[in-house]
């Protein structure tokens, strides 16, 4: 699975204007998201569709489906939404990413 090229990106830009308005993130270069120094955020496309590589508290990082808005609001929720670290964020199976 290859990062997102401009074109899918470009697909992607909606989406990418709602992680630039949280003002959490800082954009590197165009779709790659660092929070503080670390990478955080970046994208991938493959036959597959649209995909978001967010890192996780443990350093790993989770893949999510990006193609439709449902999926995209889902990725929305589980970004920091405080310059506090990623305590306004909303990780997988916590109980804040539920319900």
């Amino acid at each position: 699975m290859k990062h997102a090229g401009p074109a899918a990106l470009d697909r992607l830009e909606p989406l990418l204007g709602r992680i630039r308005a949280l003002g959490v993130l800082q954009e590197k270069t165009r779709g790659c998201f660092y929070l503080k120094s670390k990478a955080f955020l970046h994208f991938h496309e493959d036959s597959a569709g649209l995909f978001a590589d967010v890192r996780e508290e443990n350093g790993a990082f989770q893949r999510f489906k990006v193609d439709d808005p449902g999926s995209q609001t889902d990725l929305l929720r589980r970004l920091p939404t405080t310059g506090a670290g990623r305590s306004g964020a909303k990780t997988p199976g916590s109980p804040r990413s539920r319900g």
